[in-house]
């Protein structure tokens, strides 16, 4: 049977299934951000858009990724031999048409009849790729260009306002640009938020890309004792752990979002900037009496903390953003005084065991970091509250 015929059997399969927009934001990482979108574009899920928000990359990104899309740019990433060279080649058909926009372009909507008149000559065009490994998506690509690094929470809103202002999709997939993903990943994300009316946020099980049956996530909780969210199986073998579970604690690696959900809570909070604003966004989800799911059995792969450090050792810019803001949410969400102060108490000790170690492996710029955000912390929020 010809690909174009497969396709037209899935699409029929697929027809009443409603459209996810998957939100992808770069900052610095072309690379990476181009193997992730050769995964993601031969997906099983047939109506999707992909949309990627470039954080005012100082690296060139967004023409990188651009080069990509017109066939001019190569995947660099990964080496022949890794385990997942599988999920990104080979390459899928280039030209892919797309639209780029900037940041008030986006969060007005976009160009309405540009979007349309273009989608129309990409779903004519993939008729006659038959022989060809092409995307799966039939929109063209949208490439938003914010202007400035406003954040993990500030960038991918850009992304949600636009997806709510073009008011076409059910879903906003969160999905982070140093991942690679399996074919039925959106499929199985979005079987539970079809059928199961009480999920609002879904996510699924997350290995780590270097080790691949390893668990960096696979469900979570939402800690307030402890100020943040946590994972559960994390660092274990992935052997068994499968199954769609409820859950308190969804990150923003993987978060697919039912649209109705921006009717009852705001976008994600931009004074984290990084960090914890999953985990915020989950509490105020969960305020409104809204339930979270994992479907263990949509599973991605995560370059762990390569946006940031370059590799899976703590940044001083990780500790400095954790530190500060665990301490925001804390403030921000925990009513109780006296919970408040056992945090603070449990907080304290633990950082002093922080200092501590790397007072001895001579970490002096991450033992700036924790002060600094103590500092600030206290500064901007403590300081009011206490």
């Amino acid at each position: 049977m010809k690909k174009y015929q497969v396709i037209q059997n899935q699409q029929r399969k697929y027809k009443n299934w409603p459209k996810a927009a998957i939100i992808i934001l770069n900052y610095n990482n072309w690379q990476d951000t181009i193997e992730c979108l050769e995964s993601v574009l031969r997906n099983d899920y047939l109506n999707y858009q992909v949309i990627v928000i470039d954080n005012g990359s100082q690296d060139n990104s967004m023409e990188y990724i651009k080069a990509w899309a017109e066939g001019r740019q190569e995947v660099l990433t990964p080496e022949p031999t890794h385990p997942l060279y599988h999920l990104s080649h080979p390459p899928i058909k280039k030209p892919i048409p797309y639209i780029y926009y900037t940041r008030e372009e986006a969060e007005k909507g976009g160009d309405f009849e540009l979007e349309e008149k273009l989608t129309k000559e990409w779903q004519e065009q993939r008729k006659s790729n038959n022989k060809e490994l092409i995307p799966t998506s039939p929109y063209p690509l949208i490439f938003i260009q914010t202007g400035e690094n406003l954040g993990f929470a500030g960038g991918n809103n850009v992304g949600i306002r636009y997806a709510l202002k073009k008011n076409d999709c059910k879903y906003v997939l969160l999905l982070n640009n140093d991942t690679v993903v399996e074919k039925n990943f959106l499929s199985e994300l979005v079987k539970v938020a079809k059928y199961n009316l009480e999920a609002k946020i879904i996510g699924g099980k997350i290995l780590y890309y270097d080790n691949p049956n390893k668990i960096w996530y696979a469900g979570g909780k939402l800690d307030l004792w402890r100020g943040s969210g946590y994972h559960f199986n994390i660092n274990k073998k992935d052997d068994r752990i499968n199954g769609i579970k409820e859950v308190s604690f969804v990150t923003g690696c993987l978060m697919l979002i039912k649209k109705k959900v921006f009717n009852y809570v705001s976008l994600f909070p931009e004074e984290y900037f990084l960090y914890l604003e999953d985990t915020d966004f989950c509490y105020s989800v969960l305020d409104k009496g809204f339930k979270l799911y994992v479907n263990l059995d949509s599973k991605i792969y995560h370059k762990v903390s390569s946006t940031v450090s370059g590799s899976n050792k703590v940044s001083p810019t990780t500790v400095y953003y954790i530190t500060r803001n665990r301490l925001y949410f804390m403030m921000k969400r925990q009513k109780s005084f006296v919970k408040k102060c056992v945090f603070l108490a449990f907080f304290g000790i633990t950082r002093l065991c922080r200092l501590c170690q790397w007072i001895i492996e001579h970490k002096i710029e991450n033992i700036k970091s924790i002060f600094n955000g103590i500092k600030d912390a206290w500064k901007e929020k403590l300081g009011k509250q206490i």
